[in-house]
């Protein structure tokens, strides 16, 4: 069964969603991140996507106490993105809660960091972020493009052991007309030794029953949740009972 992640992105410590990557198109919401998570956690949820936004665009993790209190406040397994460029910044996201990290920008600028990072911590916790922008793979909060497809950032990483790749079709995100489907059959078809988990652009239950239809085993809802077009009742099914 398809395992459905909620996402939360954040600036300056409150819930927020960006169109296509963009930060000067950003749409803030009154709820607080951790009555949020609270929330997804009492519906069934047991995973969580946490984006630090400050973090992305500052290299370095700039919400670490948000990720504290969701960690002090749920028993979700929260995969946190978005500044983490240092050993030391990964060591910080995982004491303070987080069970996976997601890391894009340092695999393309210290692929030899990354691997390391696979070998050290393991990929159990950690996850490739490959990020695409017309084809190639974005860095720096999406900011920035790299010279990379997401097919040779992830074939690269694969011998160290890679297993687990979220992917984000940026043109997508936050736009609610649906995922890039092909984008991600494509990936499978070429490694499927890894877990990939669709991100962008879901905006109804139909779109996560194709997901699911395709065999990806995970997939990120965010605005679509925020704004109503799919409710935590609609996602019962696939939500795991205790």
């Amino acid at each position: 069964m398809i395992t459905i992640i909620p996402a939360i992105d954040i600036i300056g410590g409150r819930c927020v969603r960006l169109r296509q990557g963009d930060y000067a198109q950003v749409t803030r919401y009154e709820a607080h991140p951790v009555d949020v998570a609270r929330r997804y956690e009492e519906a069934g949820v047991r995973r969580l996507h946490l984006v630090d936004l400050d973090g992305a665009k500052s290299s370095r993790p700039e919400n670490l106490k948000i990720l504290e209190e969701v960690a002090h406040a749920t028993r979700l397994d929260i995969e946190w993105g978005g500044g983490i460029k240092s050993t030391e910044a990964l060591r910080q996201v995982l004491d303070c809660g987080a069970q996976r990290v997601i890391c894009g920008s340092v695999a393309v600028t210290d692929p030899a960091l990354f691997g390391e990072w696979l070998g050290c911590f393991g990929a159990r916790h950690v996850i490739l972020g490959a990020d695409v922008r017309d084809g190639y793979v974005a860095t720096h909060g999406w900011l920035e493009r790299s010279q990379l497809q997401a097919e040779e950032l992830i074939a690269h990483f694969v011998p160290f052991g890679l297993s687990q790749v979220i992917c984000t079709d940026i043109s997508k995100d936050g736009m609610l007309e649906g995922p890039s489907f092909a984008l991600y059959v494509s990936l499978r078809e070429r490694f499927p030794e890894v877990e990939f988990t669709v991100s962008g652009g879901i905006a109804s239950v139909a779109d996560i029953e194709r997901v699911e239809g395709l065999g990806l085993p995970n997939v990120i809802v965010g605005k679509a949740l925020y704004e109503g077009h799919i409710t935590l009742k609609d996602l019962e099914r696939w939500l795991p009972k205790e």
